[in-house]
């Protein structure tokens, strides 16, 4: 059987009560001459009792103790629900190391300084609204030119935050405002990122590839494919 700390920590004083008990016994029947043994034998049952008591009434104040009362609520509205047509075209895991520092002048002249440092893992999701295309379609000649092509853009970001090494000032704590810019601060460096890494040519290879074969196996034509070939040059 294996106890957690605090009972153990029970267990061991009702054993050293037992013990004083046991002692105390032992010290009344030598001192005082007593010759009579049944003193020292009321003396430990009554420590036994005693001990047991204890014992019950600890465990009993420790089960309320560690028993956890959850109480949770949840209430979701939905603000808004419509039809997109969004494709995502390529995906990519970010880490990123920001370091977040603040000084303020306590008094105007006394600085207190404030900082921590945030790990930011973030999925990043890269692909194309179809929504701000704009295309020709020939039923004739079965092809489909592409008049407009955005560029990749991002569809999501999922992020987590972790914090390490945070330290308050003297007179500059953290409060949930600080959180809360630096996790949009953190967000940001991970967009720019994103945008700025090879996510965006992968998404328009990838475009080009599905519009092609799905145009291909109905066979269509895909013309003025180049828009996205430029882009993926880029």
């Amino acid at each position: 059987m294996i106890f957690n700390s605090r009972k153990w920590k029970a267990y061991k004083w009702i054993a050293i009560g037992i013990a004083a008990l046991f002692i105390a016994g032992n010290l009344y029947a030598l001192f005082f001459k007593t010759g009579n043994s049944a003193n020292l034998t009321a003396i430990l049952v009554l420590g036994i009792v005693l001990g047991a008591a204890l014992l019950f009434l600890i465990n009993k104040a420790y089960g309320k103790g560690n028993t956890a009362v959850v109480k949770e609520s949840s209430h979701t509205v939905v603000e808004s629900i419509k039809k997109v047509f969004k494709i995502v075209c390529a995906e990519g895991q970010f880490n990123e190391l920001y370091d977040y520092e603040e000084t303020r002048n306590f008094l105007s002249f006394i600085p207190s300084t404030k900082k921590a440092l945030v790990i930011v893992k973030a999925k990043v999701l890269i692909g194309y609204d179809f929504e701000k295309c704009t295309w020709e379609i020939n039923e004739t000649s079965k092809t489909v030119t592409l008049l407009n092509f955005p560029e990749a853009e991002l569809l999501a970001v999922e992020s987590d935050y972790q914090y390490y090494n945070m330290e308050n000032g003297l007179f500059n704590k953290f409060d949930k405002d600080d959180l809360t810019l630096m996790q949009h601060q953190g967000k940001k460096q991970i967009e720019a990122a994103a945008l700025k890494s090879d996510l965006p040519k992968f998404a328009a290879q990838q475009m080009r590839t599905i519009l092609t074969e799905v145009l291909h196996s109905k066979n269509w034509v895909l013309e003025n494919g180049d828009k996205i070939i430029r882009l993926e040059n880029k």
